[in-house]
């Protein structure tokens, strides 16, 4: 049975820490700050440790994929120090300051699914993914590269050490505590009320797969928010979109790092993501779940959110 401690005990609002340039020490766990206007809202983890991984049975339960089975083990020990987490995954909008100030170029291509498929198809982007999104939707269609170039130019405009998060990091922040295959429990029923996934709204548009058995109300992603937050007052750790982290790819977790920083040997022109996304069923929406794609990837279910280093 994994076992989760934390140093520092979750209270029930999440107070507002003061403007830019807190010190650290001054930063307790679930404290909300904010370093600039339009920079994103971050939340303070505590330093605590856990189980990562997924125990023996959970994916033969979740009927996932025999052919990407067993990705998310050993479970092993993993110790996290204190970090700070943006309470929701990156918004279009976010992004689109980070091009106006930047000019960084984004491609012009993505994968999207139409009536033909998944297909890498040209002039889609992050303006414009294959559907509708507004500026608080999380942004879509971004590659590892995107995202790393959005934490650089964060960490240089605000002066702080802004990064994507490692894996146990985003582990542990997703599993808020939690033992179970997600942070609301191990009933996937209950998973329109706390994430955007492959639900009953989308097979009504004319998708086809396997489904969660309730309504979301979104086909493609949904404002970042739209959902009850985790026990860390964290949207989204689920669904909406698939989100980038720092480490390569590496097929197990046999040899992974047991204090909570990045795994970067591997396969390294691969990187992980994590949360599953829109498009997921079942078997993928769940805290353990992890894959990879190319730093090249650029698909219109990938996003990211941040980190910074406390």
């Amino acid at each position: 049975m994994a076992r989760i401690c934390i140093n520092i005990v979750l209270i029930g609002l999440v107070a507002l820490a003061a403007a830019a340039g807190v010190a650290a020490q001054t930063l307790s766990h679930g404290m909300v700050f904010r370093d600039c206007p339009g920079c994103p809202e971050m939340v303070v983890i505590g330093a605590g440790s856990f189980t990562m991984g997924v125990p023996p049975g959970e994916e033969e339960r979740e009927r996932l994929l025999v052919a990407v089975r067993g990705r998310s083990v050993p479970q092993h020990p993993v110790s996290v120090r204190q970090f700070a987490i943006s309470r929701f995954e990156a918004t279009r909008g976010e992004f689109a300051t980070f091009i106006r100030e930047t000019g960084h170029q984004a491609g012009s291509t993505c994968w999207s699914v139409g009536e033909d498929g998944w297909k890498e198809r040209t002039g889609l982007n992050w303006q414009d993914p294959g559907f509708e999104q507004t500026d608080r939707h999380p942004v879509a269609c971004v590659n590892w590269n995107d995202a790393k170039a959005y934490v650089g130019w964060l960490a240089r405009k605000t002066g702080g050490p802004y990064r994507l998060l490692s894996e146990a990091e985003w582990e542990f922040a997703a599993r808020a505590a939690t033992q179970t295959s997600r942070y609301w429990g191990d009933d996937a029923s209950a998973a329109c009320g706390y994430a955007n996934v492959s639900d009953q709204t989308q097979k009504n548009a004319g998708f086809t797969g396997r489904f969660f058995e309730c309504s979301d109300g979104h086909v493609y992603t949904a404002p970042v928010g739209s959902f009850r937050a985790n026990g860390f007052a964290l949207y989204d750790m689920l669904g909406n979109v698939w989100e980038w982290v720092e480490d390569c790819w590496n097929d197990t977790y046999q040899g992974a790092p047991s204090d909570g920083q990045a795994w970067i040997t591997g396969y390294c022109n691969r990187r992980v993501a994590r949360g599953g996304s829109w498009y997921d069923h079942p078997g993928i929406i769940r805290v353990g779940i992890r894959d990879g794609g190319s730093t090249l990837n650029r698909n219109s279910f990938l996003g990211f959110r941040v980190a910074k280093t406390l």
